[in-house]
């Protein structure tokens, strides 16, 4: 799979012409609905086997294949190259695919959000996939639970050997609710209770496992939560996958709600694996900037591999970016979401070019709009997620997941079959 960011003067006949492809592919691997207009600084994937790589002024082979990771002499060999020391300016050569690793990838998916299009989302990447975390199984104080139109979901996740997850949350009336997870969490009754109305919902649907998505517990909560998950581990294991989402954090004591009541080490003892949620440092109600940064999502999870074994950690990643409207005031108006397929329209629609941030790994784009008034977008593309399946392949963490299904966003997954295997657990 080659990444090709648009130059000033490209257009898809030129590159079917440079990637021996049809037009045809290249826009429908892109969602490209006019193949007459690209967008300065779009990026695209080009489906090939390996890639090119075009030599610039004072490449050398050396130089070369310690960029694209292979060895001298496989460079020679493929590309017919007699004389190492004269390499042209402009000249094309072909880099081989390299081994794919195996991992496992989930995704979350809320059925509020996707409603009627729920079965055709999952089967639409099912193959992709090794977990559909079904949002959510809302629990009340009492143990009880409130369940989503989950049929549609564990049906297409079936179809595609996806092992649906049953997401259970501390959610109730638009946020999370600290009262109930004080309420949960202090209570053995309530959670014996919460177990068995769990089991018997998985046994009657089919659920493969549970993921414990509670947030804002608090730090009093912290040790309470912490016993309450070895508890679950204890009665869903090993006949279920038992695992928990967690806040993105850089050290044990991290100060915050949010933060505190989550313990990356306890968690990481007792569970199968652990969602980490290194996504919304950019989000609706906060400054413009990056979703998911690559240098903050690095850091997280550099410290997280010093609690929590490899083997269990799940990465995430945001299948969204925001359009924020400028200036940013604080508690003013919120960014809505965008799909990155609709982030690339905006940018063709308003004549912006698409620039990149190399620190964040992550591209944005500026406009104004109808009424005279400034936006930025900040979103996903090609080059953002093949930074973020690096990450994962240098950690050597078990795999990473989304949040989530809905928003268009083909690429990404093209570019999840160029660079995994993904393990299938049904």
């Amino acid at each position: 799979m080659q990444i090709h960011v648009v130059r000033p003067g490209d257009t898809l006949y030129k590159l079917s012409q440079s990637y021996n492809l049809p037009v045809e592919t290249i826009a429908s691997d892109n969602a490209i609905s006019d193949p007459s207009r690209l967008v300065v600084g779009q990026a695209l994937v080009i489906a090939i086997t390996g890639s090119y790589y075009w030599v610039s002024p004072g490449d050398s082979l050396y130089i070369i294949s310690q960029r694209v990771n292979v060895p001298v002499d496989v460079l020679m060999q493929v590309n017919n190259i007699q004389n190492p020391n004269q390499l042209p300016v402009g000249l094309r050569l072909y880099i081989p695919p390299r081994p794919r690793p195996t991992k496992e990838v989930a995704a979350y998916i809320d059925t509020q959000t996707t409603r009627e299009r729920t079965g055709e989302e999952v089967r639409a990447v099912g193959d992709q996939l090794t977990y559909l975390n079904i949002f959510s199984y809302a629990v009340d104080a009492n143990g009880n639970l409130t369940a989503p139109d989950d049929e549609p979901a564990i049906i297409a996740a079936y179809e595609h050997n996806v092992a649906p997850l049953m997401v259970l949350t501390n959610f109730a009336d638009g946020t999370f609710s600290q009262d109930i997870a004080t309420a949960i969490l202090n209570n053995p009754a309530i959670q014996d209770t919460l177990f068995a109305n769990a089991l018997s919902i998985m046994e009657e649907k089919g659920y493969r496992g549970i993921d414990f998505d509670f947030e804002y517990v608090g730090g009093e909560n912290r040790e309470a939560y912490n016993a309450f998950v070895a508890k679950a581990a204890n009665f869903f294991q090993p006949n279920y996958f038992v695992s928990s989402a967690l806040a993105p954090k850089l050290s044990t004591d991290q100060v915050g709600t949010l933060y505190e009541g989550h313990d990356y080490a306890a968690h990481g003892r007792v569970l199968d694996f652990v969602f980490l949620m290194t996504y919304e440092w950019g989000w609706s109600g906060g400054p413009p900037m990056a979703v998911s940064p690559i240098n903050e999502v690095r850091r997280v999870l550099e410290y997280a591999i010093t609690q929590i074994p490899r083997d269990k950690i799940m990465m995430g990643i945001p299948l969204y970016g925001y359009d924020w409207t400028l200036p940013y005031v604080p508690g003013g108006q919120w960014a809505r979401v965008v799909s990155p397929v609709r982030a690339v329209e905006l940018a063709l629609q308003y004549n912006a070019r698409i620039e990149y941030d190399y620190v964040a790994q992550a591209p944005y784009f500026n406009y104004w709009d109808e009424q005279g008034r400034q936006h930025v977008v900040w979103f996903e593309d090609a080059r953002s997620i093949q930074a973020k399946f690096n990450l994962v392949k240098s950690l050597g963490i078990r795999g990473f997941f989304y949040w989530a299904l809905g928003p268009d966003f083909p690429q990404n997954w093209l570019l999840v079959e160029d660079n995994f295997t993904v393990v299938k657990q049904v």
